[in-house]
């Protein structure tokens, strides 16, 4: 629902379909969910596993999926990594995620909570697709597309709605851990809407946290609790109204996680993204190694979508590309740069293939993505993060400027 609403704010065409009439004046909402929402801890579990293979062996395979609910965790899944990792280790590497979000409730407790695993190999069938021989290069993991996205919105060129709603969840997730708030548990969502002008965002015009808090809180102390938080995380002036700044609007948030919610990994693609500004291809992140292409091509396409906006080659860049299974090279590569670009789309996809090698192979050694380096993307996005020196969020570096400014000069 987010990803159609997204589109049919920002584009509107005539009766008759005959052009695109793109609408400047609208609202548009994104949401985010904190590390210990019930589906971002599966995310987080499922991420950890692949790390765990990863560091053992970096050709490892991993697609480990992760349940959650009361007091109870099972991890199920294909793995072909080294034989060393048992079910213990695993058991361990779970525990040890919830303990850090910081779940010690009677109804879900690091400690007490039963981890089940039910881990088996991988496919033969998948791997021989997969699996580079002969004149063959190393396949996609998977049939799909994938989207990238960039815009000018803010500083790390995404979208603000969804950038300051992880925003906020972050500032209070650090307060909580710190002890600065030690009345707030680990479980909240927010949601944001803002008001555009011209097509730019000038203030909300709504917010909602939901933050799991102690059974001594009252609604009204919460809501002053969240709302410093929340007015320091957004540029001056852009606070909602006092009546459309919503806290826990239920009026008690008091039992929550997998204790009062089943969590699954990879319900929160939308959050995982853009916030609905962009499509999304339909496939998950977390859980998967990078051979996945769900995974990887949606990190080279923002790559790519991040570094075509910061060459100021648009204003806007959404890049599409998609996989057959077995197949290295991708099927198609598509640009649109939503009439902001100044340069031509069809040429620019060119370039783009011609720069990257879009291939599982390439795309892996490029962004070096066969590192431990996962576990650290479960929660607040996985865009718009700064790249970091052990090679975590290298999608995010802007070393392609030069070489895209040089194509069109």
């Amino acid at each position: 629902m987010s990803l159609f609403i997204g589109v049919v704010y920002l584009v509107a065409t005539t009766i008759d379909g005959r052009e695109k009439v793109p609408i400047s004046d609208y609202l548009f909402t994104s949401e985010s969910v904190s590390e210990g929402h019930p589906d971002k801890l599966c995310d987080r579990i499922s991420d950890a596993i692949v790390d765990t293979y990863l560091e053992a062996d970096e050709n490892s395979r991993v697609a480990a999926e992760t349940l959650a609910t009361t007091n109870y965790v099972c991890i199920a899944g294909e793995v072909r990594g080294p034989d060393s990792i048992t079910s213990d280790q695993l058991k361990d590497v779970a525990r040890s995620c919830i303990r850090d979000i910081g779940y010690e409730q009677e109804g879900f407790h690091w400690k007490n909570a039963v981890i089940d695993i039910r881990v088996h190999s991988q496919s033969t069938d998948i791997a021989q697709g997969v699996d580079a021989s002969g004149n063959k290069d190393e396949g996609a993991g998977d049939q799909g597309i994938m989207f990238g996205y960039a815009c000018r919105e803010t500083e790390v060129l995404m979208p603000a709605p969804i950038y300051y709603a992880h925003a906020i969840l972050s500032s209070l997730a650090e307060a909580r851990r710190s002890g600065t708030e030690p009345g707030l548990g680990p479980d909240s969502k927010s949601q944001v809407t803002l008001k555009y002008v011209d097509g730019k965002p000038i203030g909300a015009t709504s917010i909602v946290v939901s933050t799991q808090h102690s059974h001594n809180l009252e609604q009204a102390e919460i809501r002053e609790i969240v709302r410093p938080y929340v007015m320091n995380t957004l540029p001056d002036g852009w606070m909602c109204p006092e009546e459309e700044f919503y806290v826990n609007p239920t009026g008690r948030f008091v039992i929550g996680g997998p204790d009062g919610d089943c969590g699954l990994t990879g319900r929160k693609i939308i959050v995982d993204t853009y916030g609905g500004a962009s499509p999304h291809g339909g496939g998950a992140f977390s859980g998967k190694d990078p051979t996945k292409v769900d995974r990887s091509a949606a990190y080279a396409a923002r790559y790519a979508a991040k570094n075509v906006v910061a060459a100021r080659l648009a204003d806007r860049c959404t890049i599409q590309l998609s996989y057959a299974i077995g197949v290295s090279k991708p099927l198609s590569i598509y640009v649109d740069l939503h009439g902001t670009g100044t340069v031509d789309e069809r040429r620019l996809e060119n370039i783009i293939g011609d720069i990257l090698d879009l291939s599982p192979r390439g795309i892996r050694q490029r962004l070096v993505l066969s590192r431990p380096i996962y576990a650290r993307t479960a929660a607040y996005g996985h865009f718009g993060r700064a790249a970091e020196i052990d090679g975590g969020f290298s999608w995010e570096k802007l070393d392609l400027v030069d070489d895209l400014k040089s194509a069109f000069a």
